[in-house]
């Protein structure tokens, strides 16, 4: 299987590339990224069958020419919002199978316009396969076989901000906080607003107990199409609620509403970051899922709780890979642009994710582990 990973250099890619490239079934891995330095030096840690390219996003040509020929591309270049749709259309002209941890609602929506175009080109594009939306999809489908009737699946994420290091990072959390957000009630999508509806929620230690609110992720616009659910809502909150609180004030403000609003507090915050984060810094850092998902069996509720957790990059990096090693394995039949419940199977995923380091809960208090 001949691999190009997009944005592989990256802080959320680079987990991803190490697995691809230890993998018997990658005979060929291109790190492509718009930083060749970064690609070059991680290329040069991984052996002969990986090397570097780079690549600019916004340049359609020169992405259509990267992607052309191989069998798979992972999709890691972020912000989502910006750069989804980009990728997917160029894998989808070349004729390359695609698979990303596309994080942002907006674009989410957007590349599934694509299912048609995908379709007929022979092209299987799995959007979403990271951490939120990805392991929760994933949960949320594994779980839902238990029950008889599903009625609703409420997902929520959490983690101490300093667990992560990526700028397209920051640029998704100032995005997700904004104006209106999609959530799906009683069987047809609303708008909300972002930041609203604060809920305390116990996550896998040692994230533990986080403020989550309504936010913008692409669970609530994907798992309706494959799961029969009434109700598919999503929330998450940082560990340190003070960057909630900013969050949503920044929102109400209206400063993070424009692209170049965004842009500019993204800069901001990069800077800032490192300065914020000493003054209260955990000595362990995690982020964390958690699916609740309703149903009836033998015509009784039951309630199941299921989550996750790990440092950011391997919780978002090794999902994507996996789903790409299932895919040049031959475990998708399915044609067209999908979320990964909708294609992938949910107990070999899970597990797979587990062996390679996921560490996976259920219960009220997160704390009796989880087994597929």
């Amino acid at each position: 299987m001949r691999v190009i990973a997009l944005g592989g250099a990256g802080a959320m890619g680079r987990l991803g590339v190490r697995d691809l490239a230890a993998a018997e079934e990658v005979e060929e891995l291109t790190i492509a990224d718009y930083d060749l330095d970064a690609a070059q030096a991680l290329a040069a840690g991984l052996g002969q069958k990986c090397r570097a390219l780079r690549v600019d996003a916004d340049d359609h040509a020169g992405l259509l020419e990267a992607v052309r020929g191989y069998d798979v591309a992972m999709g890691t270049i972020g912000p989502f919002y910006k750069y989804e749709v980009k990728m997917a259309k160029a894998c989808i002209e070349a004729g390359t199978d695609y698979v990303s941890i596309c994080d942002d609602y907006d674009a989410a929506a957007a590349v599934l316009e694509l299912d048609e175009e995908a379709k007929r080109a022979g092209v299987t594009a799995v959007t979403g396969v990271g951490w939120t939306p990805g392991v929760t999809n994933m949960l949320a489908a594994w779980g839902a076989q238990s029950l008889d009737k599903l009625e609703s699946v409420n997902v929520a994420w959490g983690c101490h901000t300093s667990d992560t290091e990526g700028k397209a990072v920051t640029f998704h959390t100032i995005h997700i906080f904004a104006g209106s957000v999609p959530t799906f009630r009683d069987g047809r999508t609303l708008w909300i607003d972002a930041g609203s509806e604060r809920e305390l929620v116990r996550f896998p230690e040692p994230v533990g107990e986080v403020f989550v609110y309504h936010l913008g992720h692409p669970e609530p616009v994907t798992v309706p199409r494959s799961l029969n659910a009434r109700t598919v809502t999503l929330k998450g909150g940082l560990k340190e609620n003070y960057f909630n609180v900013l969050g949503i004030l920044m929102s109400r403000l209206r400063l993070s509403t424009s692209l170049a609003g965004t842009e500019l507090l993204s800069r901001f915050f990069n800077w800032a970051l490192p300065y914020l984060e000493k003054l209260d810094r955990p000595k362990e850092t995690a982020s964390a899922c958690r699916v609740d998902l309703t149903g009836k069996v033998g015509g009784r509720w039951e309630h199941r709780a299921l989550g996750a957790v790990a440092h950011m990059d391997l919780l978002t990096g090794l999902p994507c890979s996996t789903a790409v090693r299932m895919l040049g394995e031959g475990k998708v039949g399915k044609k067209g642009v999908m979320a990964p419940e909708a294609c992938l199977p949910p107990a070999e995923f899970l597990r797979r994710c587990r062996e390679g380091g996921i560490r996976f809960f259920q219960g009220e208090g997160m704390e009796e582990p989880l087994e597929f």
